[in-house]
Order: structure tokens, then C-alpha cells, then sequence
């Protein structure tokens, strides 16, 4: 999965996405400057391959939201359970009118899905997770991102729950050096896991692992790790969903060595899908040294991205359940504001 250039294609963007090795695209702010324009790259992109690439988005909420102006202003995770005065019941309710929101607007342009719902907990700790989480407990975030993925479900999107197996105990942002967590692997599991366990039972559709080394139980980073992958998620928690790396250009991943022998390790642990971003070059390098690369069984499960059926914007504005979510977001973020 690699990303475009601006708000049209290009020559080099076409020319990337009819490769083969290619199986998607991720869009970023840079990419959207209206709905009618980010509808007409998304059908571009589209046409480009039969059958098409499916097309994704971070569209979490709150400082993650890439497409803003003419979307509805969705707040971050973490507000949900304080709007609903720490009842995670309501909390729950509140959060599957949120993801079928989310879901129902970036489908009426075409996008097949965000990577979303966050898993990680918060632990007062991780700047970069903090108020992307749901809670800071493992009931709090299985609860209500459960309820989430089943309100972008019921909109025709898949879910990609993050970071496995938890990001929210470390300090470090990956995107910026590598993070380190040393906690053991009982503690691991109770916690951070647990709200992987729940949303792999309601039939989680993807997930992508954290760009983190757990010390204390594989030397491996989790998004490059056999253990982790296949013999936790594939085996033990019997994930048969897409597993998608995190960036490879993030900065944790650089001991990994080039691109290609980073996209060649996550695939090797047991990733279907590798992420390249924000460095055209080294989308080429890699889409390039994948050419012989063949997973059938990976094929079949990315397949399964595309979003389904949607309805206009104007038909969507039109639904009461559109009009009560938008309302219910913006007192969510007048609250947060």
C-alpha cells in the first residue's frame, strides 16, 4: 500500500499503481481539498486497476481526522467516555452512531475504509496515543471500540484495530525513534491484549501491529515479528483478518535495514500488506523488488477491503441517523474544546 502525490494523479502515481505489487492506496491530508475533489481521485484511483485497489484513510477522530472541511468534525476517542460521564454503556452507544458516521461520509466519496479503531490503552505515558485511545482500561476500550467498529460495519466499512499488541506503555513515538517496552508477558496479555482478544471475536477485519520491540518477550518489533504474528494473533487469538504493517519509513524501523528488506521481513513474519509513505522512491523500490512475491492466501483476504454499497452525500444528510450523529459529535467536541 503506498500513497499519491497531491490531489490528482500523476504520471509516476499511475504508473506506481498499475504495478502489480501494488495492492492499495492510503490518502493523507495533502491529498483532499473538497469532497466533489477527493470523490474524483478516489474514482481515478478506482478505474486504475479491475478489480480496483482499495482505498484508505486515518479518519479516527480528534488531531487524526485527514479529511475536515465538508466532513462532519469527529472528536478524539477519548472524549466519548467523558461526554458519557465515564458510563461505558452509554459510552458504547454513543461511539457506534460515531463509527457509522465516520464510515457513511468517507464512504459517499469512495474511500473503502480507515485504519481505525485504536486499541492501544492509555497509560498517562504515550503522547502519541493519549487521546486516541477509548480508555484506559481493557474493559473501557474493548467496549466502546467494539461498539465503533459495529457503527462503521453497519456503514459497509471494515475496521484495522492498532497497535498491536499495544502501543500505550511506551513514551517513545515510533515515527520518531524506536520504542522499547519491558514489561513481561503475563502483564501484557491481561491488558493491552485484551481488547484485540474481544474485536477479534466480533470479527475484526484487520489489524496493524506497532512498530515496537517487547523486550522482555521477542527481540523482534511486533510488525517484523514471527511471534507475534503468527504464533500470537494467527495462532493463539486465530486472527484470519488482513495484518497490515505501519509505515515502513517510520523511524523504529530503520535497524530493519533498506526498504525492500523491510518489506520483505513484515512479510516474512506473517504481514499481507506492507505500508510505504510519504517517499515515493521508496514505494518503487519495494513495489519493484516484490515483483515475484505471491501470497494467494494474503490476496484473498485483502480482497475482502472494499467498502460496500454507499449512498450520495445529499441522500446521506437526509437520514435522521445522519442528522442525530453529526449533532452528537459536534457536543462531543464542543466538549472537548
Amino acid at each position: 500500500m503506498l500513497d499519491v502525490v497531491g490531489t490528482e494523479l500523476t504520471e509516476a502515481d499511475i504508473a506506481r499503481l498499475t504495478h502489480p505489487s501494488t495492492g492499495g492506496v492510503i490518502l493523507f491530508a495533502r491529498n483532499f481539498t473538497s469532497r466533489e475533489q477527493v470523490t474524483e481521485l478516489v474514482n481515478t484511483i478506482h478505474d486504475v486497476r479491475n478489480p480496483p485497489l482499495p482505498i484508505a484513510v486515518d479518519q479516527e477522530g480528534g488531531r487524526v481526522q485527514r479529511f475536515r472541511e465538508g466532513f462532519t468534525r469527529l472528536p478524539a476517542a477519548r472524549s466519548i467516555l467523558s461526554y458519557a460521564n465515564n458510563d461505558i454503556a452509554q459510552a458504547a452507544n454513543y461511539a457506534r452512531e460515531l463509527g457509522w458516521l465516520m464510515a457513511s461520509e468517507l464512504r459517499t466519496v469512495g474511500v473503502d475504509f480507515s485504519f481505525a479503531p485504536v486499541l492501544d490503552l492509555n497509560y498517562g505515558m504515550s503522547v502519541v496515543i493519549g487521546d486516541r485511545a477509548f480508555g484506559d482500561t481493557p474493559d473501557q476500550v474493548d467496549s466502546i471500540a467494539s461498539a465503533w467498529m459495529l457503527g462503521a460495519r453497519d456503514a459497509g466499512m471494515i475496521s484495522v484495530g492498532k497497535h498491536f499488541p499495544g502501543h500505550g506503555a511506551v513514551v517513545a513515538d515510533s515515527h520518531l525513534a524506536l520504542p522499547i517496552d519491558e514489561r513481561d508477558k503475563e502483564t501484557l496479555f491481561k491488558q493491552d491484549m485484551q481488547p484485540f482478544a474481544k474485536l477479534i471475536d466480533q470479527g475484526l477485519e484487520g489489524i496493524m501491529p506497532a512498530h515496537v520491540i517487547y523486550s522482555q518477550i521477542d527481540k523482534d518489533l511486533a510488525g517484523f515479528s514471527f511471534f507475534w504474528l503468527q504464533t500470537v494473533l494467527r495462532g493463539e487469538l486465530g486472527f484470519d483478518g488482513v495484518i497490515f504493517s505501519d509505515d515502513l519509513s517510520m523511524k523504529a524501523t530503520d535497524d530493519t535495514g533498506d526498504y525492500p528488506s523491510r518489506a520483505n521481513a513484515a512479510l516474512s513474519a506473517g504481514c499481507d500488506m506492507v505500508l510505504v509513505c510519504n517517499n515515493p522512491e521508496a514505494a518503487e523500490e519495494v513495489i519493484i523488488a516484490l515483483e515475484e512475491y505471491a501470497n494467494p492466501t494474503a490476496s484473498e483476504r485483502c480482497a475482502r477491503l472494499l467498502g460496500r454499497a454507499s449512498v450520495s452525500w445529499d441522500k446521506l444528510q437526509t437520514q435522521d441517523r445522519w442528522q442525530k450523529a453529526s449533532q452528537l459529535a459536534a457536543a462531543i467536541c464542543a466538549i472537548q474544546d
